[in-house]
């Protein structure tokens, strides 16, 4: 072999060699340097996330992104990051995959905070995953809500203050001497009034003193007593009216039983009872002139008694008109 053919040779070895350190150094770094399990997590932002994203386990890298994966759902769109971790490595199921950036200016990666569980993950389950914070997203946000707050609120309110500070100018430098003037009198009312609202205060207090002495006289131990007696009184007249409710309703389920039990014989008075009033009131007009003729005869026997008593003893016979006619 000559000398050119071995430098190409050993140029060649030199390239593969650097090469194959590149891979494995890149394997290193990445976590990939073996066999791997598959897990996934599911996130409403994946700013930042792509294939080869490092995976991290409290800060040691074991792996990487495979692919992210669009999911809609009712909620709205969510993202499904599948990664791949070392083989057998032992995950808690209640661990925490969040997408954090360790320092301002560095890599996003998925950090998975280590759970205290006793029962660790298979492969293929999903971590719970928190989406990361975006500083720089919120800072936005935070300026659009304050640039939204001056142009609707702030501005607004400045002009109505404004207008509303230039219309009590104007009224102060217009009916400021009528104001004056008002509060003035206001004053002087205030100066007459109060005098006699301080009186009123003071009688009506010395009214309220005089009516609790009247009260602390009239509750003396012999008044109370006799309010302690009357008392009882209620209290037992309210256990007798109580007994006598009592008494009345036993009466008045012994009737409502009576009519229950006699409810054909009081149906059948009744029946007669109309019958008899229709009868009488068939034959009142009868009876009536009877009795009115009575009434005449029991008249005139009462006026021939009193003319001549004798006649109860021995009487005549009524004359015949009859036979002189």
């Amino acid at each position: 072999m000559n000398g050119g053919k071995l430098n190409y040779v050993v140029v060649g070895a030199f390239v593969l060699a650097m090469a194959a350190g590149l891979a494995v150094s890149l394997a290193v770094l990445m976590g990939r340097t073996g066999a791997t399990d598959d897990y996934y997590a599911v996130y409403r932002n994946v700013t930042g996330i792509k294939f080869g994203t490092q995976v991290l386990y409290e800060g040691y890298p074991i792996g990487q992104v495979e692919r992210v994966t669009p999911v809609p759902s009712e909620g709205g769109m969510g993202f499904r990051v599948d990664f791949g971790v070392a083989k057998d490595w032992r995950i808690p199921e209640d661990s925490i995959a969040a997408i954090t950036a360790p320092r301002l200016l560095a890599a996003v990666t998925i950090s998975i905070s280590a759970g205290e569980a006793a029962t660790a993950l298979n492969p293929g389950d999903r971590v719970r995953g928190r989406d990361g914070a975006d500083i720089f997203a919120a800072m936005s946000t935070l300026a659009g809500e304050v640039t939204d707050l001056t142009r609707g609120s702030l501005r607004p309110l400045l002009a109505t203050l404004n207008e509303t500070v230039g219309i009590a100018g104007k009224i102060l430098a217009t009916d400021g001497t009528a104001l004056s003037g008002e509060l003035r009198a206001l004053t002087a009312y205030a100066n007459q009034r109060v005098p006699r609202i301080l009186d009123n205060l003071e009688r009506f207090t010395e009214t309220i003193n005089e009516s609790g002495e009247q009260l602390k006289a009239l509750a003396t131990p012999e008044n109370r007593e006799k309010i302690e007696a009357v008392i009882g009184n209620l209290q037992r007249t309210g256990a007798n009216l109580i007994r006598l409710t009592g008494k009345f309703d036993r009466l008045t389920g012994s009737l409502q039983g009576a009519v229950e039990e006699n409810r054909t014989d009081i149906r059948q008075s009744v029946a007669n009872l109309r019958y008899i009033t229709e009868s009488v009131a068939r034959d009142i007009d009868s009876i009536n002139q009877n009795l009115d003729g009575t009434a005449r005869n029991m008249f005139e026997f009462s006026r021939q008694i009193r003319q001549n008593p004798g006649l109860l003893l021995g009487g005549s016979r009524p004359r015949d008109d009859t036979r002189r006619r």
